[in-house]
Formats: C-alpha cells, structure tokens, sequence
C-alpha cells in the first residue's frame, strides 16, 4: 500500500509548499493538516510551537506517512529536533532549502530574510545561510502583520500595501540582492513585496526549493494514476477551503475538521 506524504503548517500558508509538491510529484499521495484554531504561531513561545508541533506531527504519524514535511517556518526553526525523536521517517523543514536557495542566488552576499517573529528571533535563517556563505550579510526583519492579513485573505489593495511597505521599508539603502520569503504564508503577498523591493532583488521562495529535497528521497515511478489529497484542519473549514481555492485555483476536496486527539486514521 502506497504511504502519503504528510504536510502541516499553522494555517492556510502551507498550501504553497502542498501547491508546489502536488505540482511537482502528481502521483503521490498527499495529507495536509492546518492549525487554523492556533494560527498565528509566529508571537508564540518557543515550548508553546514545539508543543503545538508535536502535536500536528502526531495527528498526521496516525495516517502512516513516509515523509513529513514542517512547512511552517516557525516549528521548523524551533521544533525540528524535538519531531526527529518521534519517528524515523525522514522530516523536511523549510529553513535549510530556503538558505541554500538564498545562498546560490545571492551576487552581492547581502542577503535579507523577512519573517515571522519567532522565526526571526530565533536566527535559525541567519545560521543556516553563513553555514553555507560564511561572508554573507544577513538582515532580517519580523513582519508579524502578514500572517493574519494572508489568512483573513487581505493580500492585496491599500491596507495590505500600506503594511507591506512599511515593514520593507526597513531595507532602504542595505542594497541586498535576494530576500527570503520566511514564512510560507509570505508568497501569497509575492506580487506586493516585489512591487517594494523592485526587479533588482530577487525573492526566495522556500515551498519551491523543497521540492529538490523530496526529489532525492521519492523514486519517480509515475505510471498516470494521480495521487489522493486529504486536507485537516482544527478549526473554520468554510474560510479555509475559500483562501484555499484562491491558492490551489481549486477546491479542496476531502475537508474535515478534526480534534488533534482524536483518532481519524484507524481505518
């Protein structure tokens, strides 16, 4: 029996990383879980994220996954180890392709990473990137607004513009060349944040570099069949599977609300 691929982030911006892995391997089968009841993980605690973490990683262990993928970038950055010694499947967090992304497109080595503010206090960005260029400049920035205004759909008009400039106005005169989405929800305000920071700077999308990972781990034996999509939630499936239809440019079918522990897999 084929085993799926489980994805959890805290709300509807892991999506791009599903977007991208459904793209990229169409054959495979796919569970997503989003905390939409917790959402925004970014002002959280770091215990609080790792609890929250442990948690969204066991619901998605009960449907037997092969592959877990953190696509939220806060748990990634602070929660990784602690996932590792539940299980012995391999776990894909979205920091170290996001830098080693950064890193390969970066001329200059004056790299900004923008956030959520767990992600940013945390650093892991920051280390992960002069791992690999150990000359690089690192500017990051918390932008805790764009969580909430990408999952209550805000991502464009005069607001969500207001706000993206005045977070990326932090960048004036630091003359990078690339800046690292941080978070998975940041891509749904793609077209806005390259509007601030203008063609010269390219922006990193981590849900597009993780799927080069996940090529190193799935043989490709695609014979035509498409893969199955299951999506979870903890809370609102009507506002979810609307942003989510924006996303996917589809609905997204199998939907269900669920109670982290409860067993939904024992079938």
């Amino acid at each position: 029996m084929k085993k799926p691929i489980g994805i959890f982030d805290s709300g509807v911006g892991g999506l791009t990383v599903y977007k991208a892995i459904r793209e990229s391997f169409p054959e495979e089968d796919l569970v997503y879980f989003g905390d939409t009841a917790r959402v925004p993980y970014g002002p959280k605690s770091e215990n609080t994220v790792i609890e929250y973490s442990v948690q969204n990683s066991r619901f998605l262990l009960q449907a037997g996954i092969k592959i877990l993928i953190v696509a939220c970038n806060t748990s990634s950055a602070v929660a990784l180890d602690h996932l590792k010694q539940l299980t012995e499947i391999p776990i894909i967090g979205v920091i170290q392709p996001g830098a080693e992304l950064a890193a390969q497109q970066t001329v200059n080595q004056r790299i900004g990473v923008i956030g959520t503010e767990g992600t940013i206090r945390s650093g892991a960005y920051t280390r992960a990137i002069t791992e690999i260029l150990p000359g690089a400049q690192v500017f990051s920035q918390a932008c805790p607004l764009f969580v909430p205004f990408v999952e209550e759909g805000w991502v464009s008009g005069s607001t969500a513009k207001e706000v993206v400039a005045e977070y990326l106005s932090f960048y004036q005169g630091l003359d990078i060349d690339t800046l690292v989405l941080g978070c998975t929800h940041y891509p749904l305000l793609k077209g806005l944040i390259g509007e601030m920071m203008g063609e010269k700077v390219t922006l990193v999308d981590s849900a597009e570099a993780i799927t080069g990972y996940l090529g190193s781990l799935l043989p490709r034996e695609y014979d035509g069949t498409a893969g199955t999509d299951r999506f979870f939630v903890s809370d609102n499936e009507a506002k979810f599977a609307q942003i989510a239809e924006r996303i996917l440019g589809r609905k997204p079918g199998q939907l269900r609300r669920v109670r982290l522990f409860e067993s939904w897999f024992a079938d």
